[in-house]
C-alpha cells in the first residue's frame, strides 16, 4: 500500500508550533477517531495510537506528533515548515495566498513530503499572514 496525501488549513498564530498544536487540538475535538477523552500529547505516548498512525492514519494534521525546525531532514513522523527558499520556489514574493499554496499542490510545483511526513507553511489575504497550511502523507 501507498501513503495517502492530505491537506488542511488551520489559524495563524506566529508561533508555529503552537499554531500546529491548535490545528491539532481542533481536528482532534472533531473526531477523536475512536480515543476518546485524550490530548494529543497523551495519545503519542499511547502504542494503541502507533499501531492506529502508522497502519492507516487520520489523513490530517494528527498523524505528526511534533513540529521540527525547517532544516530538519530527518525521519518522519513530523510536521516540518517550508523554509524561505522552498516558498519562493513556488510563490516568488514569499507571502502565498491560499490560492497559490492550492494551485502550487495541485500542479506538483509543491511536493507532498514523504510517508509519515507533513510540511506547513504560513498562508497570507491581504498581505497579512492568515492561515497555515499542512499538507502531508499518511503512514500505511
Amino acid at each position: 500500500m501507498g501513503g495517502n496525501a492530505w491537506t488542511h488549513t488551520g489559524p495563524y498564530e506566529k508561533d508555529l508550533a503552537a499554531a500546529f498544536r491548535r490545528a491539532q487540538e481542533e481536528q482532534l475535538a472533531e473526531e477523536d477517531h475512536g480515543f476518546p477523552g485524550r490530548t494529543v500529547e497523551e495519545l503519542w505516548r499511547d502504542p494503541e495510537w502507533h499501531e492506529y498512525i502508522f497502519t492507516g492514519g487520520t489523513g490530517t494534521v494528527l498523524d505528526q506528533p511534533e513540529l521540527v525546525e525547517a532544516t530538519y531532514s530527518g525521519d518522519g513522523p513530523y510536521m516540518r515548515p517550508l523554509t524561505d527558499e522552498e516558498i519562493r520556489a513556488w510563490a516568488p514574493d514569499g507571502h502565498p495566498t491560499y490560492a497559490e499554496w492550492d494551485e502550487a499542490l495541485d500542479s506538483e510545483r509543491l511536493d507532498f513530503p514523504w510517508r509519515s511526513q507533513g510540511r506547513c507553511t504560513v498562508l497570507y489575504a491581504d498581505g497579512e499572514p492568515a492561515l497555515i497550511g499542512y499538507w502531508g502523507v499518511t503512514s500505511d
